[in-house]
């Protein structure tokens, strides 16, 4: 029989063969497409914990594009990666004023980054 829930030590283990783009390998202006299991969202990059969103449950409530910052990458309980903005397989957790939005997990991660002049 599996185990019901997921532990500290299954999560370790998946951590470590995880796709993910943590929020610094993000600069201002890049263009992050994230594709969950039941949505798509765009967020366009302001700063480091700051992205202009669209898609998914902004689109349906009419809110898209909305100024937002992500809270991380969870696996829908209390164990967050505050530093990763998307990583497969677990949920992106938005912060809206005092309450977070989670999207179903995440299924495929695109970034396009602005093109910088050195």
């Amino acid at each position: 029989m599996t185990k019901p829930f997921v532990d500290l030590s299954d999560i370790v283990e998946r951590v470590k063969y995880m796709h993910d783009v943590r929020k610094v390998d993000v600069k201002f202006g890049d263009f992050v497409l994230i594709i969950t299991m039941n949505s798509a969202y765009s967020l366009y990059v302001l700063n480091a914990d700051s992205y202009l969103v669209s898609g998914g449950f902004f689109d349906r409530m009419i809110l898209s594009p909305l100024k937002i910052s992500v809270a991380g990458c969870t696996w829908g309980r209390n164990i967050i990666k505050s530093d990763t903005l998307a990583a497969c397989g677990m949920c992106l957790e938005f912060s809206i004023g005092s309450g977070r939005i989670i999207t179903s997990p995440i299924q495929q991660v695109f970034v396009a980054p602005v093109n910088r002049k050195n």
